[in-house]
């Protein structure tokens, strides 16, 4: 309920009400201190010289520059150039040097693996993990289990011209066939070779399992790309299957899912996008990670 009389007294706290009551309580008309306003007024007369100074109204087709014709973005190409020159030193420092001249120095590998960190957390972390633990299907680069190599040159070479992309001198390989999708193989034979390769990577398998089938199925199949003992071909990009560390999951179902409609991961490459000096770090930070060659 509303009472639209406005010179009610509050029999409380003894102040004038705004005559508006809900469920029995009233409004006190308690005006804002007069220090307030006077702040309020002034951000007015503030925000109306920021509106003159700075950039700040769209127009049609352009937006009005403000009297100072500053730019944010010149500000930080600004900012940029001079932590640049600031930097040059210890830049040409790593620039100079190779991949194994820096690590082996502990003042270049600081500066690498510094440089190197931030570089991942933009740029990798978003598939290989903020510690390069990698997920399913992302590869963990703190173990020894590399597709492509683990060495400086391999780790490298993957960086700058990335995994199936565009770029012409991209590591390409062969991605796995959908040999069941493209009905390269039957269904007991996709299970049989699955339950086949789980044996040679030491896990349990169905007691009724037909590994002799898997066998066959994986030499006459898998074994071009995979090895004949299992343990991959790196021109190629095929994983070792007979280890402990697995890409996707060791999981019988996972690999079943591979087998039948087949895998071809990607990654993209970073030459031009990044500059030499920090592929050249992100280099030395990853073979650092634990798992380099």
């Amino acid at each position: 309920m509303a009472d639209n009389k406005h010179e009610q007294i509050d029999t409380v706290t003894g102040k004038a009400t705004t005559g508006h009551v809900w469920d029995g309580v009233s409004e006190l008309n308690t005006p804002l201190p007069r220090w307030w306003l006077w702040i309020f007024y002034a951000t007015i007369v503030w925000s109306v010289g920021y509106w003159i100074v700075y950039p700040s109204w769209p127009l049609v087709t352009s937006y009005t520059e403000g009297a100072f014709g500053w730019k944010s973005r010149v500000a930080v190409t600004q900012e940029l150039d001079a932590l640049r020159t600031q930097r040059a030193a210890i830049v040409s420092k790593l620039e100079g040097a190779t991949p194994k001249e820096i690590a082996d120095s502990p003042e270049l590998l600081a500066l690498a693996r510094a440089q190197g960190r931030v570089a991942f957390a933009d740029n990798c972390a978003p598939c290989h993990g903020a510690g390069g633990g990698g997920a399913k299907g992302f590869p963990n680069l703190n173990d020894d289990d590399w597709i492509w190599g683990g060495t400086f040159e391999d780790i490298e070479q993957t960086i700058r011209f990335g995994v199936r992309s565009v770029h012409d001198e991209s590591r390409q390989g062969s991605p796995m066939p959908a040999f069941g999708r493209d009905g390269l193989l039957k269904n007991e034979e996709i299970e049989a070779v699955a339950d086949f390769v789980r044996s040679r990577a030491g896990l349990q398998v169905d007691a009724k399992a037909d590994l002799a089938l898997g066998a066959r199925v994986f030499a006459d199949n898998c074994a071009v790309c995979h090895g004949e003992d299992g343990k991959g071909k790196r021109e190629v990009g095929a994983a070792n299957i007979v280890d402990a560390i697995w890409l996707y999951s060791p999981d019988r179902a996972t690999i079943i899912e591979g087998i039948r409609n087949g895998r071809g991961a990607s990654m993209p490459n970073w030459v031009g996008r990044l500059d030499d000096v920090t592929i050249k770090a992100l280099t030395v930070y990853v073979h650092s990670l634990g798992g380099g060659e």
